[in-house]
């Protein structure tokens, strides 16, 4: 079996069936890269696993998860502009977290040259918002590179980094879910290790780094002066594929591979224009573009990036073409996959679709809700407060995990808006409420990530609701990465910050669970309830690795009266409901925790007998 981490570190050159995510580290190891920072976030994690794989005694990168991506993102600028080449990574909405620093990167020197990668999230597949970080660089005067598939990935990274040392200054490479998980066969070249360089940091002849009113014009000059340069590089980008056509079509990235794949043998009846850079744009390439065709479809996900920049080219160049966009607001949601390009297409051009041999069938999905693992520590904490809270009462979630108490049967968790937003939303929501109790919630890692000015604030303007804190000492919903945590107590970070009622619990001990919480609702302060309990599902793997197999799992004892608290009520899908209306334990989910025992009414559930082997802690 291939070792990843060796492989990634070869000096020779190989080709190797990967993902993007695992792609883009050999470009790092390639490309001279020393400092890597992230928070993690989907679609991206990949590419720390891919980090991490790497032997630490052999890695020529420096890696961190750093507590959120405004702080990976400094750390990363600090490296480069002292001369380290670099990268950050991280998911869509981490753009909005970083924003304050990044927005500022353009009118620096970097001459480490410095890679910004975004894994944006057409679909939603794994976050709050469809948000389209294209906007970003035109706000900053960033460049973009947008890659169609793995090789791309690898390709354009190196690109980035080539002209990111060459012109000192910042790049996006923007993965999105597809091109992030894209899998095929990449051709990598060659990796020569060399020595780690000496810092360069120098004000005189780099500077200046203090954007303050007299110095501003200045750094905003350098900046634009740049984006010229980049649009230069950015004809280079562009990928034309000509069939002396009158129609034409622009697109770039998935877009383009899912109207390859619609069209089929009809390829040959369009021509199109692919953009590898979509920031700054093609000018040359698009003018020459717009003057040859009669009608020019626009091909992209999400906003209209793209369309609003090539109609403002032809207005400007007084060009007589037809420039279709979006037709209507689905066209604005969703990931272009082949099945979406072809409705797209249908409505731009039906008659490019008639003649196919292979009509497009839609893909049915079957809607299955997201849900808790087996175990999960935070289920005893929904299903304890779902008895407490009164219909009137208000819950605040947060992302993680938890948000997914917000579905049924807890239905707790009624608002959300952004990682660690819980404790400032619930503060408001507080104000001249005194009949309605107000509940939020707040991941362990998220405390770290964005939670504490919020308590500190809940604190200092003495707002009255109770915090439950889900500690399960670990970034679970991206895949168990690392926090602070590991480092430093909350609960001392809380007494610091000087919260008065502070309790602490471990969610299997159900009973004492409810009472701390039932006391903390009643507390007329602000207050705060850390309901401890390991990841359970990091726990089964780890158990796995240690060769225990098998474990007692719970069954259900003839005492069973059918009451199905343990399906409707505490929700533990371990629990299956038989043709004949019997319930049973099913052995492929129950993980053997017992945390479920407690809530059946009739004492029905309890530990089944193996022989060896057994282990249920």
């Amino acid at each position: 079996m291939k070792n990843l981490g060796e492989l990634l570190i070869q000096h020779g050159p190989f080709s190797e069936i990967v993902i993007g995510n695992t792609a883009i580290v050999r470009a790092m190891i390639e490309s001279g890269v020393r400092v890597v920072t992230s928070y993690p976030g989907s679609p991206t994690p990949e590419i720390a696993e891919s980090i991490n794989s790497i032997p630490k005694e052999k890695t020529p990168l420096y890696f961190e998860f750093s507590t959120n991506e405004k702080v990976a993102l400094e750390v990363a600028f600090g490296a480069a502009v002292n001369g380290f080449t670099s990268c950050v990574f991280f998911k869509s909405v981490g753009m909005n977290v970083v924003a304050d620093s990044f927005v500022q990167l353009s009118m620096m020197e970097i001459p480490g040259g410095m890679v910004i990668v975004t894994g944006d999230d057409p679909g939603a597949n794994s976050s709050q918002n469809e948000q389209d970080n294209r906007h970003y660089a035109r706000l900053s005067y960033t460049p973009i590179f947008e890659p169609k598939d793995a090789q791309e990935v690898y390709d354009m990274f190196k690109k980035a980094v080539e002209y990111s040392k060459e012109l000192r200054s910042p790049v996006i490479l923007r993965l999105t879910t597809h091109t992030a998980h894209f899998k095929q066969r990449v051709n990598f070249g060659t990796f020569v290790p060399s020595p780690v360089g000496s810092p360069i940091f120098d004000v005189k002849n780099n500077g200046p780094y203090i954007p303050i009113a007299q110095n501003v014009p200045v750094m905003k000059r350098r900046a634009l002066e740049k984006l010229v340069k980049w649009q230069e590089i950015s004809e280079q980008f562009a990928f034309l594929n000509s069939n002396s056509s009158e129609i034409g079509i622009i697109t770039t990235g998935l877009p383009y591979l899912s109207l390859l794949d619609v069209l089929s043998e009809n390829a040959k009846k369009v021509d199109i224009l692919r953009l590898g850079m979509v920031y700054p744009l093609p000018r040359k390439t698009i003018v020459e573009f717009l003057k040859t065709h009669k009608t020019v479809k626009i091909l992209e996900e999400l906003d209209d990036f793209i369309e609003e920049r090539v109609k403002a080219i032809a207005f400007e160049e007084k060009l007589d073409v037809t420039i279709i966009g979006k037709v209507d607001i689905d066209d604005w949601i969703g990931e272009y996959t082949p099945e979406k390009v072809h409705s797209v297409i249908s409505k731009f051009s039906p008659e490019l679709l008639r003649s196919l041999q292979k009509p497009m069938h839609q893909v049915r999905v079957v809607n299955r809700a997201p849900q808790l693992c087996p175990g999960c520590g935070h289920r005893p904490v929904f299903y304890v407060l779902s008895k407490i809270l009164k219909e009137k009462d208000i819950s605040v979630a947060d992302i993680g995990c938890h948000t997914l108490g917000f579905l049924e049967p807890y239905n707790v968790g009624q608002v959300l808006l952004s990682m660690g937003h819980s404790t400032g939303t619930a503060s408001g929501l507080s104000m001249f409420n005194p009949d309605r109790k107000i509940v939020a919630f707040l991941g362990d890692s998220t405390f770290f990530h964005a939670g504490i000015p919020g308590i500190i604030n809940a604190v200092f303007n003495k707002h009255n609701f109770t915090l439950v804190i889900m500690e399960n000492g670990t970034t679970a919903m991206t895949g168990h990465q690392d926090h602070p945590g590991k480092a430093m107590k909350i609960r001392q970070i809380l007494e610091a910050i000087g919260v008065k009622h502070i309790w602490e619990v471990d969610t299997y001990q159900q009973d004492k669970l409810e009472e701390i919480l039932r006391t903390a609702l009643e507390t007329k302060e602000f207050n705060v309830v850390i309901a401890k309990h390991p990841c359970m599902l990091k726990f089964t793997r780890e158990r796995r690795r240690k060769g225990v197999v098998k474990v007692p799992q719970m069954k259900v004892t003839n005492r069973c009266t059918l009451a199905g608290v343990c399906i409707t009520k505490f929700a533990c899908p371990s629990f299956q409901k038989a043709d004949d209306g019997s319930i049973f334990v099913h052995e492929d989910l129950c993980i053997g925790d017992g945390s479920c025992a407690i809530v059946c009414p009739s004492g029905a559930l309890e530990f089944e007998k193996v022989e060896s082997g057994g282990d249920n802690k």
